[in-house]
C-alpha cells in the first residue's frame, strides 16, 4: 500500500483544513487507518483513527472535539478535518495504515506510512 498525504498549509490560529491521505495499492478498506503528528524536536504522536468500514473512530484528547477523522472506501482516500485550530497543532501530519486491530494508538502498529504533510498555524 502506498499513502500520499496533503492538504497542509498555513492557516491562522481558529481556522480550519482538510488534510487528506489517498492509498493505492492493496485495498485501503482492509486497513484501519490513522493519522500522527510530530512537531519540531517531539516524537511523533497519535492525533486520530478510524476502523475499517469507518464506523469506529477515536482521538487524542488534544484534538477531540475539534479534529474530524472519516473515510471514503470507494475513493480509498481518508481525512482529517481540522478545524479550530491551534499553534500548538503546527506540526508534520501522517497517515497510517494498520492490519492490526488492537494497539492502534502507538505508531509502531502501523504497517504502512504516508510522507506527510506540513501544517502551520500562526497566532
Amino acid at each position: 500500500v502506498q499513502l500520499q498525504a496533503s492538504g497542509g498549509g498555513l492557516v491562522q490560529a481558529g481556522g480550519s483544513l482538510r488534510l487528506s491521505c489517498a492509498a493505492s495499492g492493496r485495498t485501503s478498506n482492509s486497513y484501519r487507518m490513522g493519522w500522527f503528528r510530530q512537531a519540531p524536536g517531539k516524537e511523533r504522536e497519535f492525533a486520530a483513527r478510524i476502523s475499517r468500514s469507518g464506523g469506529l473512530t477515536a482521538y487524542a484528547d488534544s484534538v477531540k472535539g475539534r479534529f474530524t477523522i472519516s473515510r471514503d472506501n470507494a475513493k480509498n482516500t481518508v481525512y482529517l478535518q481540522m478545524n479550530s485550530l491551534k499553534p500548538e497543532d503546527t506540526a508534520v501530519y501522517y497517515c497510517a495504515a494498520a492490519l492490526a486491530s488492537a494497539g492502534l494508538g502507538s505508531a509502531r502498529v502501523y504497517d504502512y506510512w504516508g510522507q506527510g504533510t506540513q501544517v502551520t498555524v500562526s497566532s
